[in-house]
């Protein structure tokens, strides 16, 4: 009778430690459920909002232009608009929002070294310019000219084609296109991480005719426009165009910094088209960062390019007046 008394206890035992072992794995799995659906909530909850700032950054670009007194079709834009101005943080549910905008023509455009399927030679010497103003001595124009052309023959002895590409390890080919985004330097040979990080926030990759806006431009693209144009040197025409910028490009060409500099290496403007609006939204202990690349239409529009999860590095932030 102890016997089975034993046995049975024994028996009951054995359950329990059963019961409880697949209780606690449903208990494990059904936290595991909750914790990844409230991820999943935040997640989209970020999402939306730093959609919520896109927009915002979009009402912001088109209210500029649109502004009482402006001249329809054409726009003054520098620093001290309201749309460059920097944006008090929104307080959202259990975190906030920040949102910026950044002007695109405010960097060298690399696409602007081919121009209708021709090498632009004052756009390659200006980017040689700004690379040595870097203190980055690589044939970095010749090997960017490469890439954009559409023909397989290299320029001169500094540049590349297919045939150099596919010796690498692994091996590709050039793109014969206009670059999309900032991060394919890092595609060009010989491009190392360090000098990719220190050009990058001087630099965009927009429609190869794109003006640079002289009066958003820094001091160190300002001096990639003239031979001996150094950035203190450049800085005067940081300084020169005050708080309302240059109200026409001649009056940018009327500075005496650049008086007998000869040709600038440029087309040049004082307004804007291009726009990169980079909205962050911290959540809990989560963090999203939208980067959107907007264009502005003569009439105001404002269309939405390209979008990007995360601030790439090939998009920082673009240095202001008092930056080099």
């Amino acid at each position: 009778m102890r016997r089975q008394q034993g046995v049975a206890l024994i028996s009951v035992l054995l359950v329990v430690a059963i019961v409880t072992v697949v209780c606690a794995g449903l208990i494990a799995r059904q936290q595991l459920a909750i914790r990844a659906s409230a991820n999943q909530f935040l997640a989209r909850q970020a999402w939306h909002y730093a959609l919520g700032g896109e927009a915002l950054a979009r009402a912001v670009l088109k209210r500029d232009l649109l502004a009482p007194g402006s001249v329809p079709g054409k726009s003054v834009d520098h620093l001290y608009e309201e749309w460059a101005k920097p944006l008090p943080a929104f307080p959202v549910d259990q975190g906030e929002l920040r949102v910026r905008i950044e002007d695109l023509a405010a960097r060298f455009n690399l696409n602007a070294l081919v121009q209708g399927g021709q090498r632009n030679d004052a756009a390659i010497a200006q980017f040689r310019r700004l690379l040595l103003q870097l203190e980055i001595d690589k044939p970095y124009p010749e090997l960017l000219a490469d890439w954009l052309d559409k023909d397989q023959e290299p320029g001169g002895e500094s540049g590349a084609e297919d045939s150099q590409y596919l010796l690498l390890e692994p091996p590709y080919r050039t793109a014969d296109r206009r670059l999309q985004d900032v991060s394919e330097l890092r595609l060009l040979l010989g491009m190392s991480e360090t000098e990719y990080r220190r050009l990058a926030p001087y630099v965009c990759a927009l429609p190869s005719k794109t003006p640079i806006n002289v009066n958003t431009a820094g001091p160190m693209v300002l001096s990639s426009l003239a031979d001996g144009l150094t950035p203190e040197l450049a800085r005067q025409l940081v300084l020169a165009r005050g708080d309302q910028g240059f109200a026409d490009i001649s009056n940018f060409f009327s500075q005496p910094v650049l008086a007998g500099r000869g040709e600038l290496g440029s087309n040049l403007d004082v307004g804007s088209q291009f726009f990169l609006v980079v909205s962050e939204v911290r959540i809990a202990d989560r963090r999203l960062v939208l980067s959107s690349t907007v264009q502005r239409d003569k009439k105001g529009r404002v269309y939405v390019l390209q979008r990007n999860l995360g601030l790439p590095a090939g998009m920082p932030a673009t240095p202001r007046n008092d930056e080099g």
